[in-house]
């Protein structure tokens, strides 16, 4: 069995379309990942106890989606030593994603959360794999042939217009 190196959690079930573009690329770049529902609100146990025995299940980074008010990030960083990688949800009570934005982005002195794009499910996928790939040489060889295709990509777009 491989090690998780990332856990995915989220306020809600209705989340999960935007937050499985995160395990998508994390599976691409060969990154073990677990999704688990963890409310602040609905489940502030399971919330504290997921923060708390993160690393001792040998996670190295968190990415934590919210819409609305948005604390899951917030509180999961202040109960771990974890990066905690934040992900504004625009959802059906967000007032067009900036209360979710500003909840994640606003945080406290000592309590650092890195935010993502609303809806950046993908981009906190990457961050991670950029953390872990900082002592993972497989990971960042990975990150870099990514990099070289998006480049790619952009180059043949200009060649079509051309």
């Amino acid at each position: 069995m491989k090690e998780i190196k990332v856990g995915i959690i989220m306020g809600s079930a209705s989340d999960l379309p935007i937050m499985k573009d995160a395990k998508e690329i994390l599976n691409d770049f060969g990154i073990e990942s677990e999704v688990q529902i963890v409310s602040a609100h609905r489940t502030p146990e399971k919330m504290v106890e997921y923060a708390k025995s993160a690393s001792k299940k040998g996670i190295k980074v968190i990415i934590a989606g919210a819409g609305g008010a948005a604390h899951l990030p917030g509180m999961t960083a202040s109960m771990t030593t974890l990066p905690v990688i934040g992900v504004p949800i625009k959802s059906s009570n967000s007032i067009d994603g900036w209360d979710s934005i500003l909840s994640i982005l606003q945080m406290p002195n000592g309590i650092p959360v890195a935010t993502v794009a609303l809806n950046g499910a993908k981009n906190a996928g990457i961050l991670a794999a950029r953390i872990i790939g900082a002592t993972d040489k497989s990971v960042e060889n990975r990150l870099t042939s990514y990099a070289e295709e998006m480049k790619a990509k952009v180059e043949k777009s200009q060649n079509q217009i051309d």
